[in-house]
């Protein structure tokens, strides 16, 4: 969940890696360090805090001179406290070798106490500073031993998940990458080599990059590289690999006219969907294109069960998608959160179709529960948004999401195209099976209609604050939701608990009267869902439940609701039911933003968490 940026060439080495984790800040932001080297010597600048407290530090610093070579790291806590003792990179007793890692070294504690025995002394901690420490230690026993060399003998004692990269100052020509869990990419460029954990932080200065794979260790240089499979057997080289080219721009990175990343996503949600859409609807069969799943009719007709596995939003997009599939293809569906999937001993159907949910591609638990399948021989698809990530290469087919780069850490324009392509995935099953060239026409349309559906409710930003104003000093908030709306609400309390610290829960409206409606007073608002489905004498009776109890409602509908049923309603638009879902959520955002906001808190970057989860 940290974020790492190595840098050989002839640049300012200081200035790309700082660059960098600003670009990575959403995957830590605890503290920040990096660590270059300058006449032979290391030079270490840590601090607790953010990347522009490490920026402001490098500035008061006087007599430095420039390096070309270096490694930087932004964190997210897992041993130690933020502070900047422990804070990356992490060096040797001698400062000869300095480390960056990502992930968590499971037998750390046993590593520690073996090299204190040997009288190295911690000044840390952390799991990441024995890992220096061990690979000085095997230098020294072994001088004709390479930087990789003594890596790669480290790792062989090491439990756990990495992504590493070793900084050597009697090799200042190279860096020394490894992965085993946790993403690193390659960045190739003129002259010069890059390395990061996510390709956000390279864009600026090369489209080229190859991502490691699990068990690989590589060493760059400026004008080369070479990779190394580290397997329980022995070693062996790899040949060099076709570069993957990066579909992004590094403008897709700014902020431009907005404040904040979340704000930025929420308001780029219509052209994400358009991505999303594109060459995707067949009108001649009323039906979807999804060629990526690599599944023909015959394939799609045999499939018995689908099963959506992922994390937080993730998860709750699968709940929605499980909602279409049975909905259109009449398929039984359901989701689980990943984290659990794998600790249950779960049963694997060859006939259920599996779809693994991940905005990044690289959520650990996730990835955990895709390898738990293949070892047991599911049929699992991905649905991620980034090319060439962990998830969908373990998959090796699926869902590309069309979301476009995502760097607030609450998901919002992921999230819409993840229910947009289910909803795709759920008429292409359907059209294989019963669902009418008629309702697949409705669908079709529906979902072509969509970006400018939210479009119109993004145009009442202003009036959804006012609302969220209102309610944001509340202490806790119910959001209620009853069959289609049910998923949404447990998005909706999400976003509002991640981004504002309001504590809130979700429950399905009927559940309400066997517990829940204890808690209902003046002092605590509901947030209720209410589809122009079926349903909607249901959800109004639900609404006037809460207010007979003197509690405040916030209705979200797209229904003609009664006046002065609700203290403040949120209008949507109108949609096919099956798919107005996916318009409920855009409110939900806009509510959750603005009550952060009116509340000062940190909104692209929530405390405790970070973007892309590869710890478990």
């Amino acid at each position: 969940m940290c974020g790492i940026v190595g840098y050989v060439g002839k640049r300012d080495a200081t200035s790309v890696l700082i660059e960098g984790l600003h670009r990575l800040e959403y995957r830590g932001y605890d503290s920040a360090g990096l660590a270059v080297i300058s006449r032979g010597r290391l030079q270490i600048t840590k601090t607790a805090g953010r990347v522009q407290d490490l920026r402001d530090k490098l500035a008061a610093k006087t007599g430095a001179s420039k390096a070309t070579t270096g490694i930087g790291h932004t964190r997210w806590a897992t041993h130690g406290e933020p502070n900047e003792a422990n804070a990356h990179p992490h060096t040797d007793m001698t400062n000869r070798i300095a480390v960056v890692h990502n992930g968590i070294i499971e037998n750390a504690e046993l590593l520690r106490d073996q090299l204190q025995a040997t009288g190295v002394q911690f000044t840390s901690d952390t799991d990441t500073e024995a890992l220096a420490h061990m690979i000085a230690a095997e230098l020294a026993a072994d001088e004709d031993a390479t930087l990789e060399d003594a890596v790669i003998r480290t790792l062989r004692k090491v439990e756990g998940a990495y992504g590493l990269v070793v900084l050597d100052t009697k090799n200042p020509d190279q860096l020394v990458v490894a992965r085993n869990g946790s993403p690193i990419v390659l960045g190739l460029g003129n002259g010069e080599m890059f390395v990061a954990s996510d390709v956000s932080a390279l864009v600026r200065y090369t489209k080229q990059v190859i991502y490691l794979e699990d068990g690989e260790v590589a060493t760059i240089k400026a004008t080369d590289y070479h990779t190394t499979t580290v397997t329980a057997s022995g070693t062996e080289d790899s040949s060099i690999r076709t570069p993957t080219t990066v579909d992004a721009e590094a403008d897709d990175y700014e902020l431009g006219q907005f404040s904040d990343y979340m704000r930025k996503e929420i308001h780029e949600q219509p052209d994400a969907i358009r991505r999303a859409l594109r060459g995707r609807l067949e009108e001649r069969f009323a039906t979807a294109r999804l060629g990526g799943i690599n599944l023909d009719a015959r394939e799609l007709r045999n499939i018995r069960c689908v099963k959506f596995l992922g994390c937080g939003s993730a998860y709750y997009a699968g709940q929605m998608g499980a909602a279409l599939v049975e909905e259109l293809a009449r398929i039984p569906a359901d989701a689980e959160p990943a984290s659990e999937f794998r600790y249950r001993s779960p049963v694997v159907d060859p006939d259920t179709l599996y779809v693994a949910v991940s905005q990044s591609g690289e959520t650990i638990d996730t990835l955990m529960g895709v390898q738990e399948l293949k070892r047991k021989g599911g049929r699992v698809i991905g649905a991620v948004n980034v090319v060439g990530s962990a998830i969908g290469r373990e998959c090796g087919h699926g869902i590309f999401l069309h979301a476009g780069p995502e760097v607030a850490v609450a998901s919002t324009k992921a999230l819409t195209n993840m229910a947009v392509n289910f909803a795709l995935l759920a008429l292409l099953l359907g059209r294989v099976r019963d669902l009418s060239s008629a309702n697949g026409e409705r669908i079709v349309n529906g979902l072509r209609n969509l970006p400018a559906q939210v479009t119109e409710i993004l145009a009442e930003d202003e009036g959804i604050a006012t609302i969220a104003n209102r309610y944001a000093d509340a202490e806790h908030m119910f959001f209620i939701g009853r069959v289609r709306g049910w998923p949404v609400a447990r998005e909706g309390a999400q976003k509002l608990k991640e981004i504002s610290y309001v504590h809130a829960e979700a429950y399905q409206a009927g559940e309400l009267k066997h517990g829940p409606l204890a808690l209902i007073q003046p002092e605590m608002p509901s947030v209720v869902i209410i589809p122009s489905d079926e349903l909607i004498a249901k959800n109004i009776s639900t609404v006037e439940q809460i207010k007979a109890r003197g509690g405040p409602v916030i209705a979200i509908t797209s229904a003609d609701i009664p006046d002065g049923l609700a203290d403040a309603t949120i209008r949507v638009p109108r949609s096919e039911p099956e798919l107005e879902p996916i318009l409920f959520n855009i409110p939900l955002q806009l509510l959750a933003y603005h009550a952060a906001a009116k509340l000062g808190r940190d909104i692209d970057k929530p405390r405790n968490l970070a973007k892309s989860v590869t710890v478990e």
